[in-house]
Order: C-alpha cells, then sequence, then structure tokens
C-alpha cells in the first residue's frame, strides 16, 4: 500500500463551495479521495500525452457488412501488435459489430493506433479511453 502524505491547499471559497457540491453529486465520500482522482488523471493525462506509459481501450464501431474495412481493420490490429493485447468483438444487430481493444504501451503509439482506426472509412465512430499502468 502506498504511503499517504498530507498538504494544505488554498483555494476561493466559492470554488471549494462548487467542488464539493459537485464530489457529493458524484457520491464522494472524502476531498481526499476526489482530490486524489483528480490528480492520478492528471498525471495519467500527461503521461500519455508525452508518450509514456499507459494501457486503455479502444472501441471501433462498424457495418459488419464492410469485407473491405475488416481487413483493413485487422491489418492495422497487427500492425500494432505490440500494443493491442486483447480484442473483443461484439454484434450488436444484424449490421453493427463493436470492437474494444484493450491497448498497453507507449502513449504515441497507441494515439497513432487510434487515429488509424478512426480516420478509416466505413468505421462510424471509435472513442478511446486511457488509464495508468500502476
Amino acid at each position: 500500500m502506498a504511503e499517504i502524505a498530507r498538504f494544505g491547499v488554498s483555494l476561493d471559497k466559492d470554488l471549494l463551495s462548487e467542488f464539493d457540491r459537485k464530489i457529493a453529486e458524484e457520491g464522494y465520500e472524502t476531498r481526499s479521495k476526489a482530490v486524489g482522482d483528480l490528480l492520478k488523471e492528471y498525471v495519467i493525462e500527461k503521461e500519455f500525452a508525452s508518450g509514456g506509459n499507459v494501457a486503455g481501450a479502444v472501441t471501433i464501431l462498424y457495418d459488419h457488412h464492410n469485407r473491405d474495412l475488416l481487413s483493413s481493420l485487422m491489418d492495422i490490429q497487427h500492425d500494432y501488435h505490440d500494443s493491442v493485447i486483447s480484442i473483443q468483438h461484439i454484434h450488436l444487430d444484424h449490421d453493427n459489430c463493436l470492437e474494444i481493444l484493450a491497448v498497453r504501451g507507449n502513449g504515441n503509439s497507441i494515439k497513432k493506433l487510434y487515429s488509424s482506426l478512426k480516420t478509416m472509412k466505413g468505421v462510424k465512430h471509435t472513442s478511446i479511453n486511457i488509464t495508468g499502468t500502476k
């Protein structure tokens, strides 16, 4: 378990009141947990932006009847085999499929993978969700 450090922060009263309202709406029991989550999110975002090691998921929604697209999606996933650690394929309905790619590794490589997938003709929507590796 990580060692806990305490610190003090000075904030505008109105900002703190608004923060308290927002975290209560989300169900946080303490400011410490909310602030810790915000700090972790910030650190992960900066790690991803700088090309550091991250993990996450890339989701792709597409029409499975487009056979050329299926082949191209598979080719790209193989091109980034160092980053793609798992793929889940879900049949949403007769026409639409959702793929969830679990990714891990260099943020720059994952950004390139994401960009390659989202710009493909025939992909209806793509999203990315990044988290830390620790």
